[in-house]
């Protein structure tokens, strides 16, 4: 399974010709994806789906499937979205998604608080949205978020800490600098590293065979 980081918060997850795509959000810029199988949004912020990134995807692949919470089939009410919950289960040619939580991340009391979910492919490549939803399995690769409104490094470091998985890398960076992003990977490899774990620094286009 080939794990393939673009822009900010979007996967590519690749076995063989057969692809998924996670969390295609405004951020990603053109990207000529093929063969998708399914469309994972884990939640209805903007920066993790857009209408126009779907649309894209849906040319090329008209029968890729979409899946998020009830939000985001609240959210884009024009695509045909099968809602997914904590618990499920779904088979999808070589992909077996699980999916985790029920909340995105509390960013202010001011402000609602979506539904969100965390996916797990293939029992191995864990990715949480925006939500610090740890999974009661163990992670083998984990897609760790860097920096985000609702998130400081500590927090990132302790979730990083308490999956503890066999390797990471970092997820939901755009909000940084170069220089601030440099130093909160530093710490998000301290983190794995902790649990023997061993993280890559992936920047856009560069992948992970897992």
């Amino acid at each position: 399974m080939k794990v393939t980081k673009y822009e900010h918060s979007t996967l590519l997850v690749s076995i063989g010709d057969d692809n998924l795509i996670v969390d295609p959000g405004i951020y990603l810029s053109l990207a000529d994806f093929s063969r998708v199988l399914a469309v994972v949004i884990t939640h209805e912020h903007q920066d993790h789906w857009s209408p126009d990134q779907l649309n894209r995807i849906l040319e090329r692949s008209p029968d890729a499937r979409i899946l998020g919470p009830a939000g985001v089939a609240k959210a884009a009410a024009d695509f045909e979205v099968e809602v997914v919950k904590a618990g499920d289960t779904i088979e999808l040619g070589p992909f077996s998604l699980t999916f985790f939580g029920e909340k995105h991340a509390v960013i202010h009391e001011s402000i609602p608080v979506p539904d969100n979910v965390g996916v797990l492919i293939n029992d191995e490549l864990y990715y949480p949205g925006d939500s610090f939803t740890i999974p009661d399995v163990a992670v083998g690769t984990l897609a760790a978020p860097l920096a985000a409104p609702w998130l400081k490094i500590g927090d990132a470091m302790d979730f990083v800490l308490a999956v503890a998985p066999e390797r990471a890398f970092y997820a939901h960076d755009m909000t940084l600098s170069v220089a601030g992003k440099t130093s909160h990977i530093e710490r998000l490899q301290w983190a794995t590293e902790q649990g023997e774990g061993i993280f890559h620094a992936l920047e856009v286009g560069e992948s992970l065979d897992v």
